[in-house]
């Protein structure tokens, strides 16, 4: 038995007995209201479903296991998805063991390179990662067992499911950045590696310290986001029908795919590298702040401020822009960010219809990405999802540990509605 599965498998029974005391002594409690507005707008902030890997707070950002993610951005991301299972940071020796399961299940089927390899020549980097995943299906311990294991052990193969994706993601995703752009053949892992430098190195980006901490910060700082946005959502709903880990992830990364969730980051780059051509360089403080004004003033947004919860800087942002200044002050690219955050707040603030004029993640991650030699936009969103798959697959396996129900809300007519407010039923 491995120690994380170990770890988890001295953990569920107390988990479980606390749902069941809780939904025995205050089931009937009311935790949310909803309104038509919500009904019609996405279900935001309708408070319908848990997760206990990490909530975001308005006023604090992303907390992991009631911890600010500004304390951890420190930790390597398998650290990070230790504490999004267990609620506890690894030991050495646990963290030892963890990265040894990785490796082990980093061996790539050649079936999926082929599969890969036949697709157009054009395909979406997305649609590449979301096949190769699927395609994995058959090898699923959770679908091979599902008919001989008991419902309380489910977790148990979810789990295996889990350790097997993320092994083998960042493998894929790399074999796939070369296959796509060109880059030449695949390179092998190198055990000696971490997470995160080996993807570095599978990559074939340059392979220095600076680089290494790039990836380790990014993927440590996405990995997870509570569960209602799009892709956690949407993972949890398919796994809720105990569809495997596999479907279920893909099925989140087809989510993450939309331009509304994880295509956000190659839209903010885009728009800084535009403002580098506009101006041929880095713009003074007083044209990037006519620029913004003309932005709002045609009816567009500034890329990269606002976000749909939070109300103070995005903290990840924070990370992503201290690591710039220490690294790269001096690209041209960097200090326009830079720049953008003195000037965006206070146009924003000015011009009076922001609900949050402060920059998100998305605002400070692609110029990193860029500065170390990852310029292909459509691939941005597959390093999000390396890291995400980790999100999602925690809240899988604990789902699956605490029997969590089939996902099934009621559904109304705008003819109900109409009925409940007064305004009448139409035909």
């Amino acid at each position: 038995m491995s120690l994380l599965k170990e770890k988890l498998a001295g953990q569920i029974p107390g988990l479980r007995n606390e749902i069941k005391e809780l939904v025995t002594a205050h089931g009937e409690t009311q935790i949310s209201t909803v309104n038509v507005a919500q009904a019609y707008g996405g279900m935001r902030g309708v408070k319908a479903m848990i997760c206990d890997t990490s909530v975001v707070e308005p006023d604090k950002g992303l907390i992991i296991r009631g911890i600010p993610i500004l304390e951890i951005k420190d930790k390597l991301p398998e650290e990070i998805f230790w504490l999004l299972l267990t609620g506890e940071l690894p030991s050495a020796g646990e963290l030892a063991d963890l990265q040894a399961e990785f490796r082990a299940a980093g061996n790539v089927p050649d079936y999926v390179w082929h599969v890969l390899e036949a697709m157009p020549k054009g395909s979406h980097p997305m649609t590449m990662l979301d096949t190769a995943i699927l395609v994995l299906q058959h090898d699923s311990k959770f679908a091979a067992r599902y008919h001989e294991m008991a419902k309380a052990d489910y977790w148990e193969a979810a789990l295996e499911d889990a350790i097997a994706i993320l092994g083998t993601i960042p493998v894929i995703a790399a074999g796939m950045y070369r296959l796509r752009y060109d880059k030449g053949p695949r390179i092998a892992p190198n055990p000696e590696l971490d997470w995160a430098a080996n993807y570095v190195h599978m990559l074939g980006l340059e392979e220095t310290p600076d680089c290494y901490d790039m990836m380790r910060l990014y993927l440590t700082l996405h990995t997870d986001h509570e569960g209602g946005n799009v892709s956690a959502n949407t993972c949890h709903t398919v796994g809720s029908a105990l569809s495997d880990p596999y479907y279920s992830v893909s099925a989140g990364l087809n989510g993450l795919a939309g331009p509304l969730h994880g295509l956000a980051n190659q839209e903010c780059l885009g728009f800084v590298i535009k403002l580098h051509e506009q101006f041929g360089g880095v713009p003074t403080e007083e044209a990037l702040t006519k620029a913004c004004w003309d932005l709002l003033n045609g009816g567009q947004v500034i890329p990269g401020y606002g976000h749909a919860v939070l109300r103070v800087p995005d903290p990840r942002f924070v990370a992503f822009h201290g690591f710039g200044k220490e690294h790269c002050a001096d690209d041209d690219i960097y200090r326009i960010v830079d720049l953008l955050f003195q000037v965006a707040p206070k146009v924003l603030q000015e011009h009076g219809k922001a609900k949050n004029p402060w920059p998100n993640v998305d605002a400070g991650s692609g110029a990193l990405l860029y500065h170390y030699g990852l310029q292909e936009f459509p691939y941005y969103t597959v390093l999000f999802s390396v890291s995400r798959a980790m999100g999602m697959l925690s809240q899988l396996v604990i789902n699956r540990a605490l029997g969590t129900s089939i996902t099934r809300p009621k559904s109304v007519s705008t003819p109900w509605i109409k009925a409940q407010v007064g305004a009448g039923a139409t035909g």
